[in-house]
C-alpha cells in the first residue's frame, strides 16, 4: 500500500470518499487538487457534513477540513505525529505540493514498489572502526541485533528493491559466507575487486549489468528519508546523479579569533554556528553514468560526480535532515547509530 492510496482528488463526492476509508487502514484521507494539498477528511468530518443535512453525492470538498496540518520534512513530521491525535501528517514541498505521507504506524503504510537495483560498495577495510574490522569485515559489524548490512538493505525492501549487487573485496569470502547461510534474507550479486578501486572505480564491473536507474551507498550509513520522493527529484530534473545530502548545524564551543598576516588582531567571534550540507554516501545514477568509468582505475565517486559535472551531466543534490542520516563510519557514530535505532540502554 502506497501513500497515496490515502489520497482522493477534489472531484469525488462523499460516497467515494466513504468507501476509500473503508478501504484505508489509516481512516484518513488527504485531499489533492492537481498535486496541491487542499484538506483532510475523516469519518467523523463525513458524519457532521450528514448529520448537519449533507448528501452522499456532494464533493468531498463540502465535509473536508481545508486546514490540514502539514510538514515540510518528514523530522518535522515526525515531532508532529508524537503529538495526541495525529495520526497522519502530509508532507508538502514550499509549493504546497504533497510529496508524502507520514504515518504514525508506518507499518500499515506500505512504501511505493520502487523496484530499483542496489549497488552496494562493500569493499572497504573501515579502518575508521578498528579493532572490530580487525576481525569482520565493515559490511558485517553489528548495530543492535543486526549486521549494518542487513540494516540497509531492510530499509530498501521497504521500498520492492530486493535486487542487490555488492562490491566487495576486504574479507569477502565473510560477507558471502553470511548471505549464504541466511535462508529468508536476500542473495546479492557479488563483484570482486582485485585491487581497492575507492567508492567509485569498482563500479566499473556493472557494465552491461546494471542497465537502469539505480540506488548507490556506502556500508556504512543509513538514509532514513522518503526514497520514492528522492526518486521523483532526481527524474522530475532529469539529473544523471542525485547526492543525498544531510544538513549540519555545527557550534565551535570556542571563540575563534582572525587575525592579519602579521599577527594583529583583527576580529573575535566567539562560539560561531555554521550550517552546511555534507555528503551521505547515498545516490541515485543513470547506467550512462558506467560508461564514463575506467577499468581498474581507483576513484572516489565524489570525484566521478565532479567529472560529469564538469561535462555538463544533469547532477543534482537532494536534502534530508541531519536526524534522517545515520553514519557508523567512525566508533562515536556506530554508538549513535544504535542509540536512533533502537533507543538507549
Amino acid at each position: 500500500m502506497s501513500w497515496r492510496d490515502s489520497c482522493i482528488t477534489d472531484d469525488a463526492n462523499i460516497s467515494q470518499a466513504l468507501r476509500k476509508l473503508d478501504e484505508s487502514a489509516n481512516k484518513i484521507l488527504f485531499v489533492t487538487k492537481g498535486d496541491r494539498l487542499i484538506g483532510s477528511l475523516t469519518d467523523g468530518d463525513i458524519r457532521r457534513h450528514l448529520l448537519a443535512g449533507g448528501t452522499l453525492y456532494a464533493p468531498a470538498t463540502e465535509a473536508a477540513n481545508l486546514s490540514p496540518k502539514s510538514a515540510v520534512s518528514r523530522a518535522e513530521a515526525r515531532k508532529l505525529l508524537n503529538r495526541k491525535g495525529y495520526t497522519a501528517i502530509p508532507i508538502t514541498d514550499e509549493g504546497g505540493k504533497l510529496v508524502s505521507i507520514a504515518f504514525r504506524d508506518e507499518k500499515r503504510a506500505r512504501e511505493a514498489e520502487l523496484g530499483l537495483p542496489v549497488v552496494i560498495m562493500a569493499g572497504g577495510k573501515g579502518t575508521r572502526l578498528e579493532p572490530y574490522t580487525k576481525v569482520l569485515p565493515k559490511p558485517l559489524i553489528p548495530v543492535g541485533d543486526l549486521p549494518i548490512i542487513d540494516h540497509i538493505m531492510r530499509q530498501f525492501q521497504r521500498y520492492g528493491c530486493e535486487c542487490f549487487h555488492l562490491i566487495v573485496n576486504h574479507k569477502k569470502q565473510l560477507i558471502k559466507a553470511y548471505f549464504a547461510e541466511s535462508e529468508n534474507g536476500p542473495h546479492p550479486i557479488y563483484y570482486d575487486e582485485d585491487k581497492p578501486l575507492g567508492t567509485g572505480g569498482g563500479l566499473y564491473l556493472l557494465k552491461g549489468k546494471v542497465n537502469e536507474t539505480f540506488f548507490l551507498t556506502n556500508c556504512d550509513i543509513l538514509v532514513k528519508a522518503d526514497y520514492e520522493e528522492i526518486l521523483r527529484f532526481h527524474r522530475e530534473h532529469g539529473n544523471s546523479i542525485t547526492m543525498v545530502c544531510a544538513k549540519k548545524d555545527v557550534t565551535i564551543p570556542y571563540g575563534v579569533v582572525e587575525t592579519a598576516q602579521d599577527g594583529k588582531f583583527l576580529a573575535m567571534t566567539e562560539k560561531p554556528h555554521f550550517s552546511f550540507l555534507t555528503n551521505t554516501g547515498f545516490y541515485l545514477v543513470e547506467p550512462e553514468v558506467l560508461n564514463d568509468i575506467e577499468e581498474d582505475v581507483p576513484i572516489g565517486f565524489p570525484d566521478i560526480i565532479e567529472r560529469e559535472h564538469e561535462k555538463g551531466s544533469n547532477t543534482g543534490v537532494y536534502i534530508v535532515e541531519e536526524d534522517d542520516w545515520l553514519d557508523m563510519g567512525q566508533l562515536t557514530g556506530l554508538e549513535e547509530m544504535r542509540e536512533k535505532l533502537y533507543g538507549r540502554e
